[in-house]
């Protein structure tokens, strides 16, 4: 099925609302999700002369994301909330996915510590990649950063999973808690 044309923006969220609505429920939870998401498709009805030959996916999960930085403050509090207790329940979704795909399912606490300690291109970076499952091209197109840059931040990120997933669960995880 050919992708829709981008002045068909009831075309594109036929073709992307549903996972563009998981990715950012699995951010900032169904609440703000819906509203993310009818944001999104608002302004892409609004910019749709703006998409020229890029693919579409990519350029909502840009805006999307813009989107979401916006709500960076609640999702760094639920994460520490979730890494605090290991219950939150507009985050589980997002601690499970990111942990299944670091195979570390046993530490959600522990990794949405370190989400929320990450700073905000590798965190980005690195949910497109896991919650997403944008490649390194598209999550370059959506976050109009150079391929170098995203290769780069999702290097430092899993790099920082791994150590932090690795060390003794009883010490503390920089940024969060036990």
């Amino acid at each position: 099925m050919a992708e829709p044309r981008p002045s068909d923006v009831a075309g594109l969220f036929d073709e992307h609302g549903a996972e563009l609505l998981r990715y950012c429920a699995g951010r900032v939870g169904p609440t703000v999700a819906e509203d993310v998401v009818a944001d999104t498709f608002l302004i892409a009805h609004q910019r749709r002369d703006r998409l020229a030959d890029g693919p579409a996916r990519a350029w909502l999960y840009g805006i999307a994301t813009n989107l979401l930085r916006r709500h960076r403050r609640s999702e760094t509090r639920a994460l520490r909330a979730l890494a605090r207790t290991g219950r939150d329940p507009d985050l589980v979704d997002i601690a499970d996915g990111a942990a299944a795909r670091a195979d570390a399912t046993a530490l959600s606490r522990r990794l949405a510590a370190v989400l929320a300690a990450l700073p905000a291109r590798q965190r980005d970076v690195l949910l497109l990649y896991a919650v997403a499952d944008l490649g390194y091209e598209e999550i370059a197109r959506t976050l109009d950063i150079p391929l170098g840059s995203v290769q780069s931040a999702l290097h430092r990120a899993r790099t920082k999973l791994r150590a932090a997933l690795a060390a003794d669960p009883d010490r503390p995880v920089p940024g969060g808690t036990r």
